[in-house]
């Protein structure tokens, strides 16, 4: 990204942004020898394929998706258009259901966790766009109303995308049978947030976001900026994730995990932040419908409306999440010989 105004920062961000500095400067760790992510077309989807990267990795690239690239770039430039604006604009034009955060990862509905420690924040800022209830969101604003525009039409992509993956993923581990498995994906669920990682001369001792595993289905990334920082946990080191253009990045979530009766794994991944550059990224997640019983060998019969509800006490009580441990089967003892 070019040069940032700093009054669209958050003000907890504003006083520790350097200048990029213009000597030679080696500004990012590089992690070598590091395994390429399995790539899926999803032109032709080879179910084989498929199966071993949710097994082995949880994550994989998707190439020939069929999202239009001048889609992906307007919707990148007036997302970026839109967090430039200053702080105070941003919470002030964002109406409801479209909310916008600031040091939290939209965990709650009412923006940012602002904190007087630097190092118990996520240096990020975002938008959060339920993309069922969009049409809700009206405005005067010509730049909001081309972003509402844009947002219903790359919403319709990713709802068509992560309907044929999971289609494909419930042959594989055939649940085309269960009556239950069109409701394990609900389109109406889907949520799009757009965040931005600041520029943080303190990017050695915080995150931009904090490691955690997503709790849905299916999240879908757009990484169309060349600023590195996702990371995924695999075979426990830390792994960086390359951008490439045009190309989305899908990871599995919880609910994938506990459908699969854990043959699958949500897999915890983090964002690292940059001394010198902004970061852009637009998510995707979508989840099992309300009522929908997720119930497999390993798990206690739940819906995802439970598993919110116990990881938002979890959060309250403990201060993180503590997920699907908390509906697992309790395994029987074993006879004493």
């Amino acid at each position: 990204m070019s040069q940032t105004n700093l009054e669209s920062y958050p003000p907890l961000f504003r006083p520790h942004t350097p200048t990029k500095p213009t000597d030679d400067v080696v500004l990012h760790d590089v992690i070598t020898e590091v395994p390429e992510l399995p790539l899926i077309d999803l032109q032709c989807l080879n179910p084989e394929k498929l199966g071993e990267a949710c097994k082995n990795w949880g994550f994989f690239r998707l190439v020939n998706h069929g999202i239009p690239l001048n889609l992906l770039t307007e919707l990148q430039d007036c997302s970026k258009k839109l967090l430039s604006e200053s702080f105070e604009y941003k919470k002030g034009v964002i109406i409801s259901p479209v909310s916008y955060f600031w040091g939290t990862p939209a965990l709650n509905s009412s923006g940012g966790t602002i904190s007087s420690s630097l190092h118990n924040v996520n240096w990020v800022e975002g938008f959060n766009v339920p993309l069922a209830q969009l049409p809700q969101f009206q405005t005067d604003d010509l730049m909001l109303h081309s972003f509402r525009l844009l947002l219903e039409e790359y919403g319709e992509h990713l709802a068509r995308i992560a309907t044929t993956i999971f289609d494909a993923i419930a042959k594989i581990l055939n649940l085309n049978n269960s009556d239950k498995s069109k409701s394990y994906l609900s389109e109406s669920t889907g949520v799009l947030r757009i965040y931005r990682y600041p520029k943080c001369a303190l990017a050695d001792e915080t995150l931009g976001m904090e490691a955690h595993t997503d709790s849905s289905v299916l999240s879908i990334l757009n990484l169309h900026e060349q600023v590195g920082g996702l990371e995924l946990l695999k075979d426990e080191q830390w792994l960086h994730v390359e951008p490439i253009p045009n190309t989305l990045i899908i990871n599995l979530g919880d609910m994938m995990q506990a459908i699969s009766d854990d043959e699958y794994k949500s897999v915890k991944h983090r964002v690292k932040a940059n001394k010198y550059e902004e970061r852009l990224s637009i998510c995707y997640f979508v989840f099992p419908a309300e009522e929908c019983v997720i119930q497999t060998s390993k798990y206690k019969p739940f819906t995802y409306k439970d598993f919110q509800k116990q990881v938002q006490h979890d959060i309250k009580t403990t201060g993180f999440k503590v997920g699907l441990h908390n509906f697992k089967q309790i395994q029987p003892l074993e006879p004493a010989s």
